[in-house]
């Protein structure tokens, strides 16, 4: 691309400001948002019931009535838009309708106000249309659950007040929106004058960068397999950044599985600003629970003093965060809103508004409620999606789309629940009690979620939700427990309305009481289960302009196509490997089997193949095993045989501190082997180059365990796809395999050797997938260990 132009000569006249167009709905929401953030729970209705009600108050209307009606005005270079939800012309009557559940007293005063501001802007737009002195303003509340319009709430405004109000929210919004059409035409100046950060690319990352680059200007997904130690994440962020200007895109999110990815992600997009794309403002999104600063206060203001006069604090704290010089990371902006007493999290939230990349996890675009999905569609965003480690998805995605009730949490919550509740809460243990009488079977799919108890959890919700709504105490006066278990149940009940048999399934498990075969309620769990996701995503694919998945291992490409429901116009590529099988050494043990049954054993084998590796080439080395009783039967065997050599183990549920130190012993020419979970923490995400580890072992062929659950998937994928083994078991088995296998190179200059422990590897099917860079050699059996120790490795290679 060609360069910018230079600028205007001496002697050009200024030119006039560029125009400037806004949603009404947004200039309300930044103008005249006020007062208190207020994030206790008010029973909302669905976006279908919220739709649903708008046409009940339409059709309701006579015939003079009209919905949905188009208009727009004008203050300087200022062009306001929207869409009146209903307006009467003859009777010079403009309705702003709101669907709303539970009581209406409860309404915080600055949400209502907010209302009243939507429906004045548009008022003013009727009146300056049609040339009337004034306008009939009504706010219309429709009861979702009753199905009952409350009595409207009517202003006679006149049209000179209507003016001022409007010119008013137009001189705040002004000022911001100049500000930010003045950053996005430096960014996108800057950006089109942006050259690669690294002079040159590696090999294979030109490929990457040329189809990312191309998916953005056609419009389309690309799904991109690309190995380790090409630069996959400077590969896809920076062509996305350069598509920008061309293809006036709004935004980048880029989306992460875990929370190293967004560090990788916010150092590239620093190195990228460093390079000549300072203006880039980058935004980092973390769950609330991750942002909070007083985690021991409720998000109101009689609690959280962060939340009094939120809103009127924000614009400052607002203002600082959009002059930032660098990443708006999570750190950075909790010493921003420390500064402006306003809230992190949701100053962040704010902030992603405004941010041209957005770093965050995969729930904040592909989850049932996602903030960036919802904000794209309701401004009209253009944006580019980034999803890393994409062979994440498809489980995160099926997490996302299912929720699980447990009677333990049922119980919980009614042994505490008022008696205003009492009536509902036995409602619903009598028909949960009646399911599991009914379960022939400790597991059963049943063909629907069962009616009975889905209305006896839809009476208990309404209840709860409106004893929230009527305020009684407040919402933070209700028990945890009790509120847990509303909001599994509430998402429950929003899975059961769009279940389908198609794409997940329904499970009853009942767990017979000590002692006993009877299956009883006290032990059992209910559960909508997403199988395949693909339903779900497809809407999100949708809503963005362009959307590239990349991974190092993305194949085969008919799974992840199937389950993810990506669009048929999907571009695949696959990315040659930047190294080459010199580098790194591919054996298989076939004479050690790795199955539960043969666990025993397993294990001394491959204690002397661990043990011979070390001798034979010493240094640091990751041991992966099936489960975590699999790994300490295994690393006490070693330990017990062979105390000199340093080892270190991953346990269960390690927090943040004890991941980072099991990392901290892979230090440069150290040795020593690490003991690891297959599919876990040390299994993929995680960069140890050079001689931080240098080998490792794998004693597992990855299958997931197999369990009723597992079943019923494979049962349901085979019915859709027909590949039911190869859905459920194979296809994420293998993959866990080579995302393990592909910690041991990490620069072009690396070298090691991984052994694959089981004699399922010499498959056919299972060789398939394994990297075709690969040179995979099988050990040959070993001969008689003169110690009378079984053993799996010798020198004696069978090539492949």
């Amino acid at each position: 691309m060609p360069d910018a132009p230079p600028g205007d000569p001496p002697d050009a006249r200024p030119a006039a400001a560029p125009p400037l167009t806004v949603a009404v709905r947004t200039l309300c929401e930044f103008a005249a948002k006020h007062g208190d953030l207020d994030a206790r729970f008010t029973p909302a209705p669905t976006a279908e019931q919220g739709q649903a009600g708008h046409r009940t108050v339409v059709q309701s209307r006579d015939a003079g009535y009209r919905g949905e009606v188009s208009l727009q005005g004008t203050y300087r270079h200022l062009q306001v838009r929207g869409r009146a939800d209903g307006v009467h012309v003859e009777r010079q009557l403009v309705e702003e309708i709101k669907t709303y559940r539970g009581a209406l007293s409860r309404m915080p005063a600055n949400q209502r106000d907010l209302h009243w501001a939507q429906a004045k802007v548009y008022a003013w737009l009727l009146c300056e249309k049609h040339q009337a002195d004034a306008w009939n303003v009504a706010l219309v509340y429709f009861h979702a659950d009753r199905q009952q319009e409350a009595p409207p709430l009517v202003q006679r405004l006149e049209a000179a007040e209507l003016q001022r109000f409007f010119q008013a929210l137009c001189e705040r919004y002004m000022a911001w929106a100049e500000s930010e059409a003045a950053h996005r035409a430096r960014r996108d100046a800057s950006l089109t004058r942006l050259a690669f950060l690294h002079g040159t690319f590696r090999e294979g990352q030109r490929a990457l960068a040329e189809a990312v680059f191309r998916a953005a200007r056609h419009g389309h997904c690309l799904a991109a397999q690309a190995p380790t130690g090409i630069g996959k994440t400077v590969g896809t962020l920076f062509p996305l950044l350069k598509a920008m200007p061309e293809q006036a895109l709004d935004k980048v999110f880029f989306l992460t599985a875990k929370g190293s990815g967004r560090r990788v992600a916010l150092d590239a997009a620093d190195s990228i600003c460093a390079s000549g794309a300072r203006p880039l403002r980058v935004v980092e999104l973390v769950a609330r629970d991750k942002a909070c600063v007083h985690p021991d206060k409720d998000c109101h203001p009689e609690s959280c003093p962060l939340a009094r006069g939120f809103y009127d604090r924000l614009p400052a704290a607002r203002s600082e965060a959009a002059g930032h010089a660098g990443n708006l990371s999570k750190q950075a902006l909790q010493e921003m809103a420390e500064r402006h007493a306003v809230c992190p999290y949701y100053l962040g939230q704010e902030m992603a508004r405004w941010g041209d990349v957005v770093v965050g996890d995969y729930n904040h675009f592909f989850d049932i409620s996602a903030s960036l999905h919802a904000m794209t569609l309701i401004h009209g965003w253009r944006v580019a999606v980034l999803v890393d480690e994409a062979h994440n998805l498809v489980e995160r995605a099926r997490s996302c789309y299912t929720a699980e009730l447990d009677w333990a949490w049922f119980a919980a919550a009614r042994a505490v629940a008022p008696a205003e509740l009492k009536k509902p809460i036995e409602r619903v243990a009598r028909a949960w009690r009646a399911l599991a009488r009914e379960q022939p079977a400790p597991y059963q799919v049943v063909p629907q979620p069962p009616a009975a108890l889905g209305a006896a959890l839809a009476a208990c919700t309404q209840a709860i939700g409106d004893l929230l709504a009527d305020g009684i105490d407040g919402p933070h006066a209700l028990p945890s427990a009790l509120l847990e278990f509303h909001w599994a149940a509430l998402h429950y009940l929003r899975l059961c309305e769009s279940f389908d048999a198609s794409h997940s399934l329904v499970d009853v498990a009942t767990r017979a009481a000590p002692g006993t075969s009877r299956h009883k309620a006290g032990q059992s769990t209910l559960c909508v289960r997403n199988v395949t996701p693909a339903d779900f995503l497809q809407p999100r694919f949708t809503a963005a302009r362009s959307v590239v998945l990349f991974s190092a291992t993305l194949a085969p490409t008919r799974f992840y196509a199937d389950t993810l429901g990506l669009p048929e116009s999907t571009v695949w590529l696959d990315v040659a490997s930047a190294f080459s099988a010199d580098q790194l050494k591919v054996r298989i043990v076939p004479t050690v089997s790795t199955r539960f049954n043969r666990r025993a054993d397993s294990i001394a084998p491959i204690v002397e193949l661990i043990h011979r590796q070390f001798e034979q080439e010493p240094g640091n080395y990751l041991a992966f095993f099936s489960s975590f009783d699999y790994l300490q039967q295994v690393a006490a065997a070693f330990e017990a045989r062979y105390c000199e050599v340093p080892i270190w183990q991953q346990t269960r549920q390690m927090d943040e501190t004890a991941r980072q130190a099991f990392l901290d012993r892979f230090v440069p020419q150290g040795h020593g082997v690490g003991f690891a979970v297959l599919g876990g923490s040390f299994a993929e995400g995680i960069d140890l180059p050079g001689s931080r580890l240098i080998g490792a072992v794998i004693a597992t062929i990855g299958l997931p365990q197999l369990n009723p659950v597992n079943e019923a998937l494979r049962e349901r994928l085979e019915l859709r796809f027909g590949a039911g083994f190869e859905y459920a078991y194979l296809y994420p088995g293998l993959r866990k395999v080579v995302q393990a296998a592909g910690r041991v190179l990490r620069t072009p200059t690396d070298r090691g050797s991984v052994h694959l422990i089981d004699d399922r590897f010499r498959r056919a099917d299972v060789r398939r997938l394994l990297p075709s860079w690969w040179r995979v050699e099988t050990l040959a059996p070993p001969p008689p260990n003169p110690r009378n120790t079984p053993t799996a490795t010798v020198d004696i290679i069978a090539p492949r």
